[in-house]
């Protein structure tokens, strides 16, 4: 059995998902998958850092993150390491990445990931900006340490999205892909298709925990640009930016718009695709009318769908959710699987 000792940077929703099934799969991956989980450090801005070489009991950071709000009262041996000393002497061997996204720096993630790269430490992030912005970079400061990246959360949260494009379709030729990689906007969109305004539909999406307060990065369709960036480079071996994406956003679409889809049997969604040709790329993220028979149209609410196209297999789509806190969780242990099954 392996051991893999893990530091936590970050620790709200997605953190806590990570921690409750470390707690919920522990003889399910010692068993099936013969690896044994350790939690030796957990670093949040605002809720607290503290660090156990010998491991955290991941239900006491659960219960007691539930009855204070923080972690600043759980007994560690070690306490109020920042960021950069969490990595540097908590000597975990992976370091999950949690941190909040910022699409125009990467920051404060990019940081911590080179860190831990060039530590030795194996990294699992599912924060987008060190993704979209830098990953060319970090994946050869990976490579030059004998170490690993995954980023399975970044798109998708815990469908798997990226492994099925790279593992099990990147043989059979993907020439475009396209999907609904926004839960945000689709819920909107689909809210105003049953009859509610933009703003009502914004105004649930927000209450429901969709939508953030400045619903900028969804509405505007930077977040799914974002992936888009991702998967293009990943899968397409391009070298987008975000500036690459022909981006627009669905503020604009009325109530007459969704009407008038309606009438012509056609449904709109935010889609982001990305189709690598002969003398170029098209990359881009807009709203689309796209038809009843299309694979897309019949995703409803916060979930998300993903269509490769490819030369041997024709359409794949993967369905499923794009958010929340166990769902993104899981990600980080699918890192964390194919780094123990690449590391053997």
């Amino acid at each position: 059995m392996k051991t893999y000792k893990l530091a936590i940077i970050g620790f709200g929703n997605v953190g806590q998902g990570l921690t409750k099934i470390i707690s919920d799969k522990k003889q399910l991956l010692i068993e099936k998958f013969g690896i044994n989980l350790s939690i030796v450090a957990v670093c949040d801005l605002y809720k607290g850092s503290l660090s156990n070489p010998d491991g955290l009991d991941p239900e006491v950071l659960l219960s007691n993150l539930e009855k204070h709000g923080d972690l600043k009262s759980t007994s560690a041996p070690i306490t109020g390491w920042n960021a950069t000393e969490t990595i540097d002497k908590s000597g975990a061997d992976i370091l999950v990445e949690l941190a909040f996204t910022d699409l125009q720096t990467g920051e404060p993630a990019v940081s911590h990931v080179k860190q831990a790269l060039n530590n030795g430490m194996h990294v699992s992030m599912t924060n987008k900006g060190p993704v979209a912005l830098h990953f060319p970079e970090l994946r050869k400061i990976a490579l030059s340490n004998n170490v690993q990246i995954g980023i399975e959360g970044t798109v998708m949260s815990g469908t798997p999205s990226i492994n099925l494009g790279s593992e099990m379709l990147l043989a059979a030729g993907i020439t475009k892909i396209q999907g609904i990689l926004n839960g945000t906007t689709n819920y909107i969109l689909g809210e105003m298709s049953s009859g509610s305004g933009y703003e009502d539909a914004l105004k649930q999406a927000q209450e429901l925990g969709y939508a953030e307060a400045d619903p900028t990065g969804d509405v505007e369709g930077y977040d799914a640009a974002a992936k888009v960036v991702i998967l293009g480079n990943l899968l397409m071996d391009l070298s987008l930016t975000l500036d690459d994406i022909d981006r627009e956003g669905i503020s604009h679409i009325t109530n007459n718009d969704i009407s008038n889809a309606t009438y012509l049997n056609k449904h709109w969604k935010l889609i982001g695709t990305v189709e690598k040709h002969n003398d170029g790329f098209l990359a881009s993220v807009k709203p689309e009318m796209i038809s009843s028979e299309h694979p897309l149209a019949s995703i409803k609410g916060a979930t998300n769908a993903i269509t490769y196209s490819t030369e041997l297999l024709g359409d794949i789509t993967l369905i499923g959710p794009g958010a929340g806190r166990l769902e993104t969780g899981y990600a980080v242990i699918e890192d964390i699987l194919s780094i123990h099954k690449n590391s053997r």
